[in-house]
């Protein structure tokens, strides 16, 4: 599955209310770590097909930037059920958020 970028008004029913295990990535056009991090989370969205990955870019969407505390980006949240499990901040392996997916 590929992932799908969402806005603020989606997240409810993107993430929330998601009966899959959802990933989503806070980032932004300019981060260069963001970019860096694109290639991994585009292949952990193609790769798996029992999550579902989406993208907020935190620009154009500030309140949910700050309503998850997003300090630094990238960050990386793990959604089960609608209550985060994990969260990776920066530049993170492959692995590493596979194996908490």
């Amino acid at each position: 599955m590929k992932e799908i970028e969402i806005i603020s008004s989606d997240f409810q029913k993107e993430v929330i209310n998601s009966d899959k295990t959802v990933l989503v990535d806070f980032y932004a056009n300019w981060c260069s770590p963001c970019s860096m991090m694109s290639p991994i989370i585009s292949a952990i969205a193609e790769e798996n097909e029992n999550i579902k990955v989406v993208k907020i870019d935190v620009d154009k969407n500030q309140d949910l930037a700050m309503k998850y505390d997003v300090m630094s980006i990238p960050t990386m949240l793990i959604f089960k059920k609608g209550i985060i499990t994990k969260t990776f901040i920066g530049i993170t392996d492959k692995a590493e958020i596979e194996k908490e997916l």
